[in-house]
């Protein structure tokens, strides 16, 4: 990766080719093979998608064929992976580029081999169990090295030596200070521990990266191929094209579409930004400018739901939650992270008083405001529409409902495609060329409606029928693969051309294209993910996550504040130079925990996916951070300009998202955890979006025009009271109050579904000390109180007055935020009768009305708008 970018630095103006070719560099692999090799490659690739594929449909179960359990599935995922690193990224700067060396081939098939082992020798490892053979710790230290190199080509040397000093604390832990020491462990254990069982590199980072990942980020790369990323950044320019810094604002809503289905934001700034970035330039934004809006833009991708830089299916592992709800509490700081960089990029127009492209035609404001109307309601009459009608379906049709809907499906597939073939194909523009004026929206956006079906067949089966996502996944998949082999022939058939064989043709081409870049892009996720579960190893085999808690509380002195703020930075370090995957999985195995231990002994008890988003919001924002920032060397490629300085303003831009994670741990409704009506939503998306949006005027020094330093101050006070009302409302009215735990059994009985409840808990730490801390109890169904509390993972037992945990489940709920065997509850907290946070509200508007009538004066006395 210091090979990346130092290749950069040297050259900040890159060619278009230039940009492909780092970008290739840094996700598909720098190496193109000539000849007999190249149609290798692309057979392993092309067979690598189709396995992921057979394991994650029901054939194998239906047939009884090729069944593969999760571990020989792993290990052929990781085989494969390895085998194409090898291939595809050349291990030195002078390594040749059109072929591939001997030793590359003998280090691929090896380290193949190593991964492989365990599924070869499955039966054999299994009568053995922690009992390794002389060969087995061979393969064992032999996979690791190999899967180490593979890691420095691959993801570069950061992830590499990180790897390697956790691999280094195993052994040396009895010679490190008191404070980080531990008994170590014998050569044969740790070998066995990392590579032989399901709790290093095989453990559930690589289960998540083989079962659920790599159908995501091929479903993105066939719809890629066939043209979705194209008509996103063309609907998005028609739409927005034509506003203040109108290029700029369709950088960040494609960029936020291309989110949705890319695990990479360097992918998604070439994808973009190879067409926005010229454009941003041409209007006058200044070329670091332009560079800095769309790395901001890709990179905050990575917390668009579904996906997530497949960090969501990781977050389902090791919260767990249901996946969907996983989504549900990702999708508003996403989305309120997007609207306020959207707001930044209008602010920046307005500072430099810039416009945007003119459309062809204008029709008029009563118009435009009633087909806005129009467009709403239909969307909003055909969701109603498709969502009760297939329920409808669903019951009358019984079992036969499958086939009927696949029925509909098509048909409606069918109907988009005769409908679009009157609009004109879109066409890759060259960003190069100036734009005179915008196309018109309407044909744009009706050109393209079909690739939304697999889209949402994909959202479909997640939400409403709540397949797994890797079966949700394999469906969509399917009939994106129908879709992207039938759309050319269909289309030039209903244009009445005479070259429906060809287009047939290139339907093939582009299904093998899309099943190939799929699997060149999963190469870094799959050895990413592999190597942090190293970290993940060496975390359960020494301790060393409750060392990092000591040693933050230490430093903290048990201060909340300056704990977070440690956590935070601690995160942002461990994050560069990482990709997003690897990135959560390092950033909730090391820091996630402290959060958990010490913020519970502060009295922070929140539900544990906000302590897991609060460490994955700063580990993503090291991808956007100076000096490894890599989408901020791609964005600066593109436009022509300093990485660094593009990096920094980048960084700014992207304060807005780093002030989030602070929120949302204190006011959880943020991530709409207790918001039950539509009333509470609506307060809370409308509050929590104009506190977002008056950050970023703060931040930004400019609201209806330039801030008075008063006017900025009093901004962010706004901003926060709308983000945190009860943080006032505390101060007037205590928000809970501490009783007694001896009616525990009968308060869990009694309480609605869904319920959680507030504990305290007193029990002995990993070195006797007594800690007492906060918990939080989430009850599921209502019923008896020992089956809700089985239900979480804890069992209870009240003798002699107290209330006691006797027993813990393994990886259930309750192990995961804290709950131990011997602890003692102490106490419960009980909500206060008080009025609603949310009149806190008023007082900050006043305080807002007041700024803007200040500003607008300034403004009719002459001042820039």
């Amino acid at each position: 990766m210091s090979e990346k970018i130092e290749n950069t630095k040297s050259a900040p103006g890159m060619t278009d080719e230039e940009v492909r070719q780092f970008v290739a560099d840094s996700d598909t692999g720098r190496r193109r093979p000539q000849g007999v090799t190249a149609q290798i490659m692309l057979c392993v690739a092309f067979a690598w998608s189709l396995f992921q594929l057979w394991i994650a449909s029901p054939l194998p179960f239906s047939l009884g064929i090729f069944v593969l359990n999760d571990t020989e599935s792993r290990a052929i995922h990781l085989a494969l992976a390895i085998f194409l690193g090898f291939m595809l990224f050349p291990a030195f700067r002078r390594s040749p580029r059109q072929w591939i060396p001997l030793p590359d081939w003998v280090l691929g098939l090896a380290g193949a081999f190593c991964a492989a082992y365990l599924c070869l020798f499955y039966e054999q490892l299994a009568h053995r169990p922690g009992q390794p053979n002389t060969m087995d710790i061979i393969v064992a230290c032999s996979g690791l090295v190999l899967l180490l190199e593979t890691t420095r080509r691959v993801v570069g040397v950061p992830m590499a030596v990180m790897a390697m000093i956790f691999i280094g604390y195993i052994f040396l832990g009895p010679y490190m200070p008191d404070v980080i020491a531990h008994k170590g462990a014998s050569f044969s254990k740790a070998m066995s521990h990392l590579w032989l069982s399901t709790e290093g590199v095989f453990g559930v980072a690589l289960g998540v990266s083989s079962g659920f990942v790599f159908l995501f980020v091929l479903f993105g790369a066939l719809l890629d191929t066939g043209g979705a990323g194209n008509y996103f950044i063309k609907s998005a320019l028609s739409l927005l094209g034509h506003m203040r810094g109108g290029p700029a604002k369709a950088a960040v809503v494609s960029s936020g579409l291309t989110g949705v289905i890319s695990g990479s934001s360097i992918a998604n700034v070439a994808t973009v930004g190879t067409f926005t970035i010229p454009l941003m330039k041409r209007i006058g934004y200044k070329p670091h400018v332009a560079g800095a809006i769309e790395t901001a833009a890709s990179v905050d991708g990575q917390i668009m739901p579904p996906v997530m830089g497949a960090a969501a299916f990781l977050m389902v592992e090791y919260v767990g939650i249901p996946y969907t709800q996983i989504i549900k509490h990702a999708a508003l700081p996403a989305l309120m992270s997007y609207i306020a960089l959207f707001y930044i990029v209008h602010l920046e127009a307005c500072k430099s008083g810039l416009q945007g492209i003119p459309r062809r035609h204008i029709p008029p404001v009563g118009r435009r405001i009633i087909n806005i109307i129009m467009t709403v309601c239909g969307v909003v009459i055909l969701a109603n529409a498709i969502y009760y009608g297939l329920g409808w379906i669903k019951t009358v049709a019984g079992e036969a409902s499958l086939f009927v809907i696949g029925a509909l499906m098509l048909a409606m597939y069918l109907v988009l495609l005769k409908f679009e073939a009157r609009y004109p194909e879109l066409q890759l523009d060259d960003p190069n060329q100036p734009i005179i004026e915008l196309p018109d929206p309407g044909p744009t956006l009706k050109s393209g409606i079909h690739f939304l079906l697999p889209v949402a067949v994909l959202i479909w089966n997640l939400m409403i029928e709540e397949l797994s996502p890797a079966l949700s996944a394999f469906w969509a998949t399917v009939f994106l693969i129908f879709v992207l082999l039938t759309q050319r022939p269909l289309h030039a058939w209903f244009l009445g051309r005479n070259d429906v064989a060809a287009q047939a043709r290139q339907g093939v081409v582009d299904v093998l294209v899309g099943l190939t870049m799929g699997a060149r892009n999963m190469i870094g996720v799959a050895i990413a993910t592999s190597t942090a579960g190293i970290i993940v190893g060496t975390v359960t085999l020494t301790g060393v996550g409750l060392v990092l808690a000591e040693v933050v509380e230490m430093i903290s002195s048990g201060n909340l504040i300056v704990m977070l703020v440690m956590v935070a930075v601690a995160s942002l370090i461990l994050g560069m130079g990482v990709p997003t995957t690897a990135n959560y999985i390092i950033v909730s195995s090391l820091m996630a925990p402290v959060v958990v231990e010490l913020g519970a002994q502060s009295g922070l008890i929140v539900p544990l996916i906000a302590i897991h988003m609060f460490v994955f919001y700063f580990g993503i924002m090291a991808d956007v951070t100076p000096p490894v920032g890599l989408a901020a060397y791609a964005a600066a490629g593109i436009a022509k300009t300093d990485p660094l300085l593009t990096g920094f303003t980048a960084f700014w831009y992207s304060i807005r998202t780093s002030v989030l994670p602070f929120m949302f741990i204190f006011n959880t409704q943020l991530l709409l955890i207790d918001v039950e009506s539509i009333g509470s939503f609506l307060l809370t998306f409308i509050s929590a979006t104009v506190a977002s949006l008056l950050f970023a005027a703060a931040s930004q020094l400019w609201f209806l025009t330039r801030n008075k330093w008063y006017e900025t101050l009093l901004l962010l006070v706004v901003a926060f009271s709308l983000f945190r009302p009860d943080f006032w409302m505390d101060m007037i009215y205590p928000h809970y109050t501490q009783v007694p735990a001896a009616d525990l059994m009968q308060v869990v009985e009694k309480a609605p579904d869904g319920k959680r409840l507030r504990l305290w808990v007193e029990g002995e730490d990993a070195n006797g000390k007594l800690i007492k801390k906060g918990m939080l109890l989430s009850l599921g169904e209502a019923g008896p109180a020992a089956k809700r509390l089985d239900a979480f993972g804890v069992r209870l037992l009240e003798m002699g007055g107290e209330t006691n945990v006797v027993s813990v489940r393994f990886r259930s709920r309750a192990e995961k935020i804290g709950f131990r065997q011997g602890q003692k509850v102490i106490a419960m907290e009980v909500a206060n009768e008080r009025p609603a946070a949310e009149w806190m509200f008023i007082p900050a508007l006043g305080v807002l009305a007041l700024i803007i009538v200040m500003q607008r004066r300034r403004i009719a006395a002459g001042a820039p708008s």
